[in-house]
């Protein structure tokens, strides 16, 4: 195995086979402008938001209930941020969404409505990092730009037989993409190294023999192509706990209050919950936590939900209260609780409760 040594492909530059190939086998996405077409750049930028730590197949019925809502920047810029977060409530790192909203109304008020085409004007609005604007930059504006998702980190890791561990890899396959990266038809290109790692050239069972590129692989070459990239070993997800509280009026409404701007699940709205922290809680604990003093009884079973950077584990206790006064939040029918933008963890909370109530009497 090479590490970083210098060792060239056969052939040298790879846009002519990527882009023929490209030609006969492009996924039909949703975003993605007809062959001939000019791309539009919301479309563009609103997909490659979407589809960051996310599969295409998650992200299709998002994007088209997104563009079938609002249409253009300008529609997304006019909404209420408690409609973008209700539907994208499901897509989780639910920043996105937010910033997603952010840079809609930033482009309106700042640039006309129009996006800026440069990679460094791209990276000034909220959301947009170096990946996402070189993916704008060369999908929408043609630009030289080299957008590297994991796709192509694994092409290159591969065609170059780069055996370093991600994530130590990637300043090398940045730049052995970057080298790669053709004059001419800048946006095809980025999209064709996408389209080949995620049909052919993919993570296990690569299907060398139907590659542009089998030739030139050095991986390929030396019976690699399996083993790349090499990744360092995954720490194991943290375990949170926490407690929520099922808490509801005369009426049978039920308690929601909106998290902090700010943070995990900034601004969407929550069954009032104890802290997440890595002890469990003890049922004192808990009912001294709780925001009302009611008669707490537990709902039978568990709350597991995995967030990027650990795993939580939620108990639920529900409680009733005779008046509603003074009471932090807001109160929601329900049968309404799934008109707000509540994320998946309150979801699950949600369907325990409503599992555990008693069946109706005939």
């Amino acid at each position: 195995m090479t590490g970083h040594r210098e060792t060239r492909p056969a052939g040298g530059g790879i846009a002519g086979p990527v882009l023929a190939w490209y030609d006969r086998h492009r996924r039909s996405l949703p975003w993605r402008a007809p062959p001939g077409a000019v791309a539009d750049p919301y479309r563009v930028w609103l997909s490659e938001i979407m589809l960051q730590q996310t599969t295409v197949a998650a992200v299709r019925p998002y994007f088209e209930a997104f563009v079938g809502r609002w249409p253009a920047v300008a529609d997304l810029a006019a909404a209420e941020l408690d409609e973008v977060l209700h539907l994208w409530a499901g897509l989780g790192y639910y920043a996105r969404a937010r910033n997603l909203h952010r840079c809609a109304r930033m482009v309106v008020a700042d640039h006309g409505g129009a996006f800026p085409a440069a990679e460094e004007e791209l990276r000034r609005l909220p959301g947009i990092g170096p990946y996402t604007a070189a993916a704008i930059a060369a999908i929408a504006f043609n630009s030289k730009a080299t957008p590297v998702d994991a796709n192509v980190e694994r092409i290159m890791a591969r065609l170059f037989a780069v055996d370093t561990p991600l994530p130590r890899a990637r300043t090398a396959l940045r730049a052995h993409a970057a080298a790669l990266t053709p004059d001419a038809r800048c946006g095809d290109h980025a999209q064709a190294l996408m389209d080949l790692g995620a049909t052919v050239c993919t993570p296990r069972g690569p299907r060398c023999g139907a590659c542009p590129l089998e030739d030139r692989c050095l991986a390929h070459r030396r019976g690699l192509a399996e083993q790349l990239p090499n990744r360092a070993p995954r720490k194991e997800r943290p375990v949170r706990h926490g407690v929520a509280f099922w808490i509801t009026a005369p009426d049978g409404a039920v308690l929601l209050r909106r998290r902090p701007e700010s943070g995990l699940l900034g601004g969407m709205v929550e069954i009032p919950s104890t802290e997440w922290r890595t002890t469990a809680w003890t049922d004192r604990e808990a009912r001294r936590a709780a925001p009302v003093e009611a008669d707490w009884e537990p709902v039978p079973g568990e709350v597991n939900h995995v967030f990027t950077h650990f795993r939580l584990e939620m108990t639920v206790l529900k409680g009733a209260v005779r008046d509603t006064a003074g009471i932090e939040g807001f109160w929601s029918p329900p049968e309404r609780l799934d008109g707000w933008a509540l994320p998946t963890a309150m979801k699950k909370i949600v369907q325990l409760v409503v599992a555990n109530r008693p069946a109706p009497r005939c």
